[in-house]
């Protein structure tokens, strides 16, 4: 799976600039295989961004601006979903990527299992314990019939 980055290599907005160095730079330092993808000198990279943003996600005037972040087609967000997720360590569930061991969002999603099978642990003795109390209620009640 590799992830793709949208950027606009001459951008005359400083703000687009800063948030495409900061994914890019994110990205690298969690040594994330990724492909820069620059729509401001190719128009099959801008046309293809524009049609595969989901139309919840566009802006009002309907054109989504860089940074637009996808694993191969699916869509992940642009840079302020990006942000919250970095803000979150949620950056690989973000991605769609699985999070590499010893991973602050691995141990979190560790302790997530043990809790749902701790939770259905407990789900399955409630039911034995249900089970047996209507066989002991059944046998009552037969005892009860035969006297």
């Amino acid at each position: 799976m590799v992830i793709k980055v949208f950027l606009a290599s001459s951008s005359g907005s400083t703000a687009i600039k800063k948030k495409q160095q900061d994914v890019v730079a994110f990205l690298e330092a969690l040594k994330v295989d990724y492909t820069e993808l620059d729509i401001a000198c190719n128009e099959q990279n801008r046309m293809w961004m524009r049609q595969n943003v989901p139309e919840e996600k566009k802006p009002p005037n309907g054109i989504p601006l860089p940074p637009q972040i996808f694993n191969e087609e699916s869509y992940c967000g642009d840079y302020d979903t990006f942000f919250d997720a970095k803000e979150d360590n949620l950056v690989y569930a973000f991605l769609g990527l699985p999070p590499p061991p010893g991973s602050k969002e691995a141990q979190e999603e560790e302790e997530e299992e043990q809790e749902e099978e701790e939770l259905q642990q407990l789900e399955d003795q409630d039911e034995q314990g249900s089970e047996e109390e209507e066989e002991d209620l059944e046998g009552t009640q037969a005892e009860e019939e035969a006297e």
